[in-house]
C-alpha cells in the first residue's frame, strides 16, 4: 500500500514538474517565404535580425518539405496533418468561403489545448468561416477557429488584397455598425463602393490583374463589398496591398 502511494506521488511529481516546464510555442507561418530569405539559413542580400534571433536560441530545422506552395492548402495541411488535395475545396478559398476544416477533424491546436496549453491565432487566416456558403458578417461567424482548437483569434478573414478587409476577433468583426452591414460578393457587385475598374483616379496605386474591384483605402480589391464604413474608420491602417497575399 505504501508503495502504491509512492509510485502515485512520483507520478503527480512528474506531471506537476513536466506543466512547470512546458514550453511556450510560437509558430510563425508565412506566405511567400523562401528557403533563401532568411539571413539564419544564408541570405546575403537582405538581413531578419530578429527572426535569425529566435533560430540562435530555438531549433533550426534544415530539411522540409511543403504540401503545397500555395496559402489555403498549405494551412490546411499544417492544421490538420492531411494532404490537402484528398480534400475536395481546399484550392485558395474566397474571401466568404464556408470554414473549410471539419469541426470533428483532429487538429494542432486541439491536440495542444488537451495537453495544457492555451491556444491562439493572430494574423491572416484564410482557411473559411461559417457553414457552407459562407458567414453573417454582421453577426456571430462561426464555425471557425475557436470550433477547432483555437481558445483566441484576432484575424483577417482571408487576405489583405480580397474582401472582406475587415479585423475579426473571436467570433465577430470588431467595432461593426449594424445599422451599417457588410455585404460580400465574388460573383457580382454588391452597394455602390467604387471600383478600381470604374473608378481607376480613386486609386493610390494601380490594379494588378484580377485586382479591379470594390476600393477599400485606395486600394483595388479582389471581390465586392459593401458596408463598413465606422469599421474602416478605425482602421486607417489597414495594409495597402493589392497584390499576391499576406
Amino acid at each position: 500500500m505504501l508503495r502504491f502511494q509512492f509510485l502515485l506521488f512520483l507520478i503527480i511529481f512528474s506531471a506537476t514538474s513536466f506543466a512547470q516546464k512546458r514550453p511556450n510555442i510560437v509558430l510563425i507561418y508565412t506566405d511567400d517565404l523562401g528557403y533563401g530569405d532568411l539571413s539564419c539559413y544564408g541570405a546575403t542580400k537582405i538581413k531578419t535580425p530578429h527572426i535569425d534571433k529566435l533560430a540562435a536560441k530555438g531549433l533550426r530545422f534544415t530539411n522540409g518539405f511543403a504540401t503545397s506552395a500555395t496559402c489555403t492548402p498549405s494551412r490546411f495541411s499544417l492544421l490538420t496533418g492531411k494532404y490537402a488535395w484528398r480534400k475536395s475545396g481546399t484550392n485558395i478559398a474566397p474571401g466568404n468561403a464556408g470554414l473549410i476544416i471539419p469541426t470533428e477533424t483532429p487538429t494542432l491546436p486541439a491536440m495542444l489545448q488537451k495537453a495544457g496549453y492555451k491556444t491562439g491565432a493572430v494574423g491572416k487566416w484564410h482557411l473559411g468561416l461559417g457553414p457552407d456558403g459562407g458567414p453573417d458578417w454582421n453577426g456571430t461567424i462561426k464555425p471557425g477557429p475557436l470550433e477547432i482548437g483555437f481558445d483566441y483569434c484576432f484575424l483577417i478573414p482571408a487576405t489583405a488584397d480580397r474582401v472582406p478587409t475587415v479585423f475579426m476577433e473571436n467570433r465577430h468583426i470588431i467595432n461593426l455598425d449594424p445599422k451599417d452591414p457588410i455585404e460580400v460578393n465574388y460573383k457580382k457587385k454588391v452597394g455602390n463602393e467604387p471600383t478600381g475598374e470604374e473608378n481607376p483616379e480613386l486609386l493610390k496605386m494601380k490594379l494588378s490583374e484580377g485586382h479591379a474591384q470594390t476600393i477599400v483605402n485606395g486600394i483595388s480589391r479582389i471581390g465586392y463589398m459593401s458596408g463598413g464604413k465606422k469599421h474602416f474608420g478605425k482602421m486607417k491602417n489597414w495594409p495597402l496591398i493589392s497584390q499576391g497575399n499576406l
